[in-house]
């Protein structure tokens, strides 16, 4: 991407501008094709427990979705890097959007399980590429800030479309919802043509910074991994909050709308004080957010707790990523991406997985606890690093 097309904005006497026509095609078609997923993120596994596969099936369902988008994050820097953004999301929106529309044939988990292994594929694509994408068009002054606003186009969805499928489901039904994400994650398709085919690979002379490259270097992987452990916890609320309380919907709501405000106000304090500064308390706070979930179905505690870890899991987003950026150069930016999102996701698949278990062994609140002290013993992980 040319100096031109980052900096086009730029006056010598004030900040550049942060939103460029490209950013904001980009933030389009975030927003849709995540409104798309989270529609479907809960009523997947609602599915399949209605299917009668229970705890575990639903578990299962979230597990098998963030284990290929685990995998694929691991091979997108390099597919990016050979065909370009613009060919490589556009494929993952077909994977993302497609596979929901088989659904309504079988409630069974072979169908179910089938369907979240694509769709994973697909949602890889989707948060790597665009994420990749917004950072290299944000002006680097303006990063945290700039990541703040992008996470308020993935933040949006999950306020929005994750409790709202909840509710449809459990209205209309199944298949309607299923339809309606179908349609929405496809729509994004028609923000492509304007976008650049590639951006932020770098200069000629600057050296390709690969995922394994990523994986080897402490200051991208302790960050990814204490922001993983908050993520578990939200791939269990997602997945097992509409079998703890009646006021699941409501719940999620109050948490996701947290975490998009505390998301945008962490990228405002990161770039002001330094974002290494804000990682161990949101984890901190995320963690005590989770424990408070041992008296639920109480409904203070339930909506107290989405509270705390709604603001934990926001800074956690924002500040992991930031300092994850800070450290590589612009051809790095993919690799940064993917590896976040290996923690972003990875966390989700094993909390929805682990969960289940625990909690069909031992109860909720009980997995809950568990939950809570894995999350505690990760603070070591979010200290600030040079």
């Amino acid at each position: 991407m040319s100096e031109a097309l980052r900096h086009s904005d730029t006056t010598s006497d004030r900040r550049p501008r942060l939103v460029s026509r490209h950013l904001a095609l980009v933030f389009a078609a975030t927003l849709t094709s995540l409104t798309g997923f989270f529609l479907l993120m809960s009523v997947v596994p609602m599915y399949a427990r209605a299917g009668g596969a229970g705890e575990v099936g639903a578990g299962l369902a979230t597990g098998t979705l963030m284990l290929t988008t685990v995998l694929a994050e691991l091979v997108l820097p390099r597919l990016i890097r050979r065909f370009g953004h613009r060919a490589v999301l556009a494929v993952g929106l077909v994977l993302l959007g497609a596979p929901p529309l088989v659904l309504p044939a079988s409630d069974g988990m072979p169908l179910i399980v089938a369907v979240s292994l694509v769709r994973g594929l697909g949602f890889a694509v989707a948060v790597v590429v665009t994420g990749a994408m917004a950072a290299a068009l944000v002006p680097p002054e303006r990063r945290g800030e700039g990541l703040g606003l992008y996470g308020i186009m993935t933040g949006v969805p999950s306020v929005l479309a994750l409790p709202l499928g909840v509710w449809l489901a459990d209205r209309i039904g199944y298949a309607p919802v299923f339809a309606a994400g179908a349609v929405l994650s496809l729509a994004a398709l028609a923000v492509l043509p304007g976008l650049p085919g590639r951006t932020g690979t770098g200069g000629a002379d600057e050296p390709a910074f690969g995922i394994a490259a990523g994986l080897r270097s402490a200051v991208l992987v302790l960050p990814a991994l204490a922001f993983g452990a908050t993520s578990m916890a939200s791939g269990v609320l997602v997945t097992f909050l509409p079998a703890v309380t009646g006021l699941a919907a409501g719940a999620l709501l109050v948490q996701a709308g947290t975490t998009v405000l505390a998301r945008w106000w962490a990228g405002r304090a990161g770039d002001r004080h330094g974002a290494g500064r804000l990682l161990a308390p949101a984890v901190a706070l995320a963690g005590a957010g989770i424990a408070l979930l041992v008296l639920a179905p109480h409904p203070a505690a339930v909506f107290a707790a989405m509270v705390l870890f709604g603001a934990g899991f926001g800074v956690a987003q924002n500040a992991s990523l930031a300092m994850m950026y800070e450290r590589v150069p612009l051809s790095g930016y993919g690799t940064v991406s993917a590896i976040w999102n290996i923690g972003f996701d990875g966390g989700m698949g094993v909390g929805g997985a682990a969960f289940g278990v625990a909690a069909d062994r031992a109860g909720h609140e009980a997995a809950f606890a568990m939950t809570a002290v894995l999350i505690f013993l990760a603070l070591p992980l979010a200290r600030r690093r040079r």
